[in-house]
């Protein structure tokens, strides 16, 4: 087992992480730019080192920095949370060749998962089911019409190296594909360095729902059932519950089945996820694979009783997976509270914390940074708590969060906690009867 571990990351995922390791027996030592001296995760580790200042280019991201506070202090592992340099391949690399242990995967499988042409076709070839499209990148808009034309319209232009919702548009007929191809190209070039695009069968409708999947270094794979990911604007997710409302036990091991054959086929070790797009026939569709811990991971832990980060830990230090799935008990719903502004198109809200309360009882969880007369700072993600909710059946859970969500209390700045308790209360929700689009409908109420 690791000594020290070193977190690469900020806010409630790193203090999540050092959670874990203390009960492990592990130190832990925090990184942390200027605008985070402050933060919790500072606080709570054994060690902390700053790395530069606010922008995370020149923190968070900047690999030298975080090589080195790891050998001068000593630490034999690094954890990278998610976001950030979770899924670099680069640092992955340079880890190894650091002899520091990176605890995700190796290069190899980031880069093959992270380019999402590659990703389909390796997984098409291993049998499992993919939304039709192009077999590849594709260049020009002339080829890309001619494969969209094929295939049938709607189509989205998805960016190979794409994430967050960014370097993808819906090209809904020959007139407009142009345009969308164009904007899908620009956009991934500034975003990710780029400009590369592939093409895809746009499912009208879907559900977005996802597999967790948990290998080790001996060839075993297994997986702890499904999340719905569904309620999200502008493909960024807002709420995730498990199990998914519309997946039956038998729908639940096909699926199952189907991720662990494609973790299978790249060799997967450590925690990912496998994403699907479900249309209303029930029929599954390949979109993507996560090579890190998920923000939404927390339901899963729920229903499953397991705690995924110290999985992550455990097979990164070589050893088989210590907890294997079971049959999942009752119902988790996870509620993502951004310090955003609803009424304002959701702009981030950066600001000090007046006055904080969080909710309690049984079946409630809070993974959050922040506390009383905390400053939010405004050069990183506007996450400010994951509410993570328990019910024994899926009407309990929604009765627990609204309950919880109107305790929760934070005042000084705009949250999103308003609008939760407004989705709780729709008649669609509440029935699970909604699909990825049901926020753009919800908003225009």
């Amino acid at each position: 087992m690791f000594k020290k571990i070193l977190i690469a990351n900020r806010g409630e995922i790193a203090l999540r992480i050092i959670r874990t390791c203390k009960e492990l027996g592990i130190k832990t030592v925090a990184v942390f730019s200027e605008a985070d001296k402050d933060s919790l995760h500072v606080t709570f580790a054994d060690e902390a080192v700053c790395i530069g200042p606010p922008i995370s280019k020149e923190s968070y991201l900047k690999i030298p920095s975080i090589i080195s506070a790891a050998q001068i202090t000593g630490a034999d592992a690094i954890h990278p949370g998610y976001g950030f340099l979770s899924e670099n391949a680069g640092f992955s690399d340079i880890c190894r060749e650091s002899n520091i242990k990176f605890i995700g995967p190796s290069a190899k499988m980031i880069n093959g998962m992270g380019d999402k042409a590659y990703a389909k076709e390796t997984m098409k070839r291993n049998g499992v089911p993919v939304v039709p499209g192009s077999d590849g990148v594709i260049s020009k808009v002339e080829d890309g019409l001619g494969i969209a034309s094929e295939i049938g319209f709607p189509v989205i232009i998805k960016a190979t190296a794409g994430g967050g919702g960014k370097g993808m548009r819906i090209a809904w007929d020959k007139s407009d594909f142009e345009k969308a191809f164009t904007l899908a190209s620009s956009e991934a070039a500034s975003s990710f360095g780029n400009p590369d695009c592939y093409i895809e069968k746009y499912i009208e409708n879907p559900r977005h729902v996802e597999i967790q999947i948990l290998g080790d270094k001996f060839g075993n794979v297994y997986h702890y059932g499904e999340r719905d990911c569904s309620i999200q604007r502008r493909h960024q997710k807002l709420i995730e519950e498990a199990p998914s409302p519309i997946i039956t036990p038998e729908l639940r091991k096909k699926m199952g089945e189907a991720a662990i054959l494609g973790a299978k086929s790249v060799n997967y070790e450590g925690v990912g996820t496998i994403e699907f797009l479900v249309d209303k026939h029930k029929n599954f569709y390949f979109m993507e694979m996560n090579t890190r811990i998920q923000v939404e991971h927390p339901v899963t832990e729920m229903i499953y009783d397991v705690d995924l980060i110290r999985q992550q830990i455990i097979v990164a230090s070589g050893a088989h997976v210590e907890t294997l799935p079971r049959d999942p008990i009752g119902h988790s719903i996870e509620f993502r509270l951004n310090a955003e502004d609803p009424d304002n198109n959701f702009m981030p809200c950066p600001g000090k914390i007046e006055s904080l309360h969080f909710p309690g009882g049984f079946g409630v969880r809070i993974d959050s940074h922040v506390y009383q007369s905390y400053v939010i700072p405004p050069y990183y993600d506007s996450l400010l708590a994951k509410l993570i909710v328990w019910g024994k059946d899926r009407p309990h859970a929604i009765a627990r969060g609204k309950r919880a969500l109107e305790e929760f209390t934070i005042e000084g700045v705009k949250t999103t906690i308003p609008f939760h308790l407004k989705v709780l209360s729709d008649e669609n929700f509440v029935s699970g009867n909604f699909d990825t689009g049901f926020i753009d409908n919800f908003l225009t109420k």
